[in-house]
């Protein structure tokens, strides 16, 4: 039971990790990685805790004494996955100014992710929505994108909240789509016309902005957050 390979910006991304992490932060690392496999394999809602300590080849009570239910798990997996994906994501547009631009280019690389890595992209559509604080996570990067080209004057839109679902289920459905290899060529560039569309830009405008070149990555930070668990409740 094992992923796929990820595009290598974003795998430079996830294997990072702070050095000289203590036993129980090594463990709990683990634990994720079994984790993701598991969640991939079955589904979120197929999977059990057993089978995440049977891939991780530790004793199920070691998987409860980093969480105390399946859900935390997810949540843990979640805040893991969408945070070091779209950060970096987000971090291979960073240089741009246009609101706009970075709206093409945002949704662009969510199906570019989807073509390159389809069980990795099914995998972030399933535990971000098992997680829906999460959501909200990664929805911040999309939000800054829209609140930017509203003040340039690219956008003109009803409400944020609307745009919001506008941009997330255009985006997720394409995400599938191509993971799904049901998508026909240059669909990236078709829905990040779409968007722009429905954010209220003229369409030769939208399309040429969704035409243009995706930016390269830059160098993978050397040191990535180590995921942590959500606190618990007392």
């Amino acid at each position: 039971m094992s992923m796929p390979p990820l595009p290598a910006p974003l795998a430079e991304a996830l294997r990072a990790a702070p050095a000289g992490l203590p036993k129980r932060e090594r463990t709990r690392r683990q634990l994720l990685d079994a984790a993701v496999q598991v969640f991939s394999a079955r589904g979120v809602a197929q999977s059990a805790v057993q089978e995440i300590a049977a891939v991780a080849g530790v004793a199920n009570g070691t998987v409860y004494n980093h969480f105390q239910t399946k859900e935390e798990v997810v949540q843990a997996v979640a805040v893991w996955l969408a945070d070091t994906l779209c950060r970096r994501i987000s971090e291979s547009h960073e240089q741009v100014r246009e609101g706009a631009e970075r709206m093409s280019i945002g949704n662009r690389r969510y199906l570019w992710l989807a073509e390159q890595s389809p069980a990795w992209a099914l995998l972030l559509l399933d535990v971000v929505s098992s997680a829906p604080l999460v959501l909200e996570q990664v929805q911040a990067y999309a939000l800054a994108d829209l609140r930017l080209g509203i003040r340039q004057k690219s956008f003109r839109v009803a409400s944020e909240v609307a745009a919001m679902d506008l941009i997330n289920g255009t985006v997720t459905q394409a995400m599938r789509r191509v993971a799904y290899g049901m998508a026909p060529v240059r669909h990236d560039i078709a829905i990040a016309t779409t968007v722009l569309r429905g954010l209220g830009m003229p369409y030769d405008e939208a399309l040429a902005v969704a035409k243009r070149p995706l930016p390269e990555f830059g160098p993978a930070p050397v040191v990535a957050a180590a995921a942590r668990a959500p606190a618990r409740k007392r």
